[in-house]
């Protein structure tokens, strides 16, 4: 019965479209394939420019290591790349990862739409390569030679390493002891396929609206898996959902690896649900989870493990597609709040929208509001845009006045920007004012992804990015050619 309930959950995945096809996962791996090529005349080209010795020169390298969802091997067709660069001690992130590697992939006729974000916390270059979205951060050893299998697990690789590496490797670093932990590898990609979309259909999702983001829900699933082994992937679904429907927070949610934790480790409280990321030197997930988001992030475990218990114990012939049904918002919520960006152009609108979203946790922190992750146009206004519809919490029914949030806001985002200043307003709408195209109950799960809603298909355009977050698309630029449809990664 198990069997048979986890091989129709999967085939809701299929249908779903979470699964690239065969010939999709073979142009990836070409794509990295190539990537591994370039990098490594890069790094001989680098060293001939300083001036080292010929032998090495011959000996020096650098590679390419994948993370993120296609590291995990839980990307869908619409997922980019997230691969890291990782280079000799004499190759710079300032002249010869932005600027010479930079203009041998701008001179590559696969790569288009080239862009650096260097004012991040993790700085990258981010291109499309053959119509496929690729992130490439860049981390630095001390060493000449870095081989195609290097181990950057071992901690003496990591020594002396600069900070902007550390912060670099340590999704690598992550990613690759999840994988190495988990004792079926197979039941744990297709249960956090299942996971990431639960999470978006149900308002969950991303780490920047106070949610879950990917490596929160890698790690979560990941404990399942260990302390079951043997479950099926239904299971081990109903197992998750029981787990954290009950778990005590804040206490860390923490991988068996068989390495030692300190007492400060076990107490660490400093988040409402902090997560142990599992490689050495400890860290956390960041997190900017607050009390309203993990009031919803509850309860929606506690829906989950309502609907899931009684799968295996009472061998009910359930719709386990129910679990994935989109959250109701225009239901739940009278009254939304309305978040209204707005800049002169394209390009800097996104810098301006990356910008006020690195500070939505300021606007979170005073949990009035349900923030759903979508965004949209107002396609009445004249100037480029980007509109937010946050459910007003219903214990917030005598909320009229939304000035006073408007101004606190407005002196956090405007404090430390130096590009060409946006616009910002708050509104509260009621929910027969919402646009007809802010659907917000609609999503079938195969584009569930949090993205910008452009309604007009009759031009094509190009991406906008945003310095201020590593891997935030918004928007579009105009050009002419058939309209593509945009994607926020995995």
């Amino acid at each position: 019965m198990e069997d048979e309930r986890s091989l129709s959950l999967l085939k809701l995945m299929v249908n779903e479209g979470l699964f690239p096809s065969p010939e999709e996962d073979e142009k990836r791996k070409i794509i990295v394939e190539k990537l591994k090529t370039i990098v490594v005349a890069w790094a001989k080209k680098v060293a001939w420019q300083r001036c080292l010795p010929k032998q090495q020169i011959a000996a020096t390298s650098a590679t390419i290591l994948t993370y993120g969802s296609y590291g995990l091997g839980v990307h869908d067709p619409e997922s980019d790349i997230d691969a890291l660069c990782v280079g000799p001690f004499f190759a710079t992130i300032a002249e010869d990862f932005f600027i010479v590697l930079h203009n041998i992939l701008k001179s590559r006729p696969e790569i288009s739409e080239i862009h650096c974000v260097k004012d991040s916390k993790v700085p990258l270059m981010r291109f499309t390569f053959d119509g496929i979205s690729v992130d490439l951060p860049y981390a630095q050893l001390k060493v000449l030679n870095v081989p195609e299998n290097v181990d950057i697990l071992n901690l003496s690789l990591l020594t002396n390493i600069d900070e902007t590496s550390w912060k670099s490797l340590s999704g690598v670093r992550a990613n690759q002891r999840i994988l190495l932990l988990v004792p079926n590898l197979k039941n744990f990609q297709s249960m956090l396929r299942c996971l990431k979309l639960w999470a978006k259909q149900r308002g969950v999702y991303g780490n920047l609206n106070g949610f879950l983001g990917g490596v929160h829900l890698a790690v979560l699933a990941a404990f399942v898996c260990q302390n079951q082994p043997k479950a099926s992937v239904i299971a081990l679904i109903s197992n998750f959902f029981c787990t954290y429907a009950m778990w005590p927070w804040p206490t860390p949610v923490m991988l068996q690896d068989g390495m030692p934790s300190n007492v400060e480790d076990v107490i660490e409280t400093r988040f409402y649900m902090p997560i142990r990321l599992p490689c050495s030197p400890y860290e956390y997930c960041h997190s900017n989870v607050t009390k309203s988001t993990f009031t919803k992030i509850r309860a929606e475990f506690l829906r989950g493990h309502s609907m899931t218990r009684d799968l295996l114990k009472l061998k009910l012939d359930s719709d386990v597609g129910r679990i994935f049904e989109p959250f109701p918002y225009s239901t739940n919520y009278t009254r939304f709040v309305k978040i209204y960006l707005s800049a002169p152009d394209q390009d800097e609108l996104g810098d301006w929208v990356g910008w006020v979203k690195s500070h939505f946790r300021c606007l979170l922190l005073k949990g009035f509001c349900d923030p759903n992750p979508m965004e949209y146009v107002d396609m009445d206004a004249s100037e480029p845009n980007v509109v937010f519809y946050w459910g007003l919490n219903r214990s917030r029914s005598n909320f009229v006045y939304i000035e006073p949030v408007e101004e606190d806001f407005s002196r956090s985002i405007y404090c430390g920007y130096y590009g060409i200043r946006g616009k910002m307003e708050l509104s509260i709408v009621q929910a027969s004012e919402l646009p007809k195209n802010a659907r917000f109950d609609s999503g079938n799960g195969k584009k569930m992804k949090a993205c910008w809603k452009m309604l007009d298909y009759n031009q094509r355009r190009t991406p906008a990015y945003s310095q201020h977050l590593p891997s935030y698309f918004v928007g579009y630029v105009e050009s002419n050619g058939d309209t593509e449809h945009p994607s926020t990664g995995g």
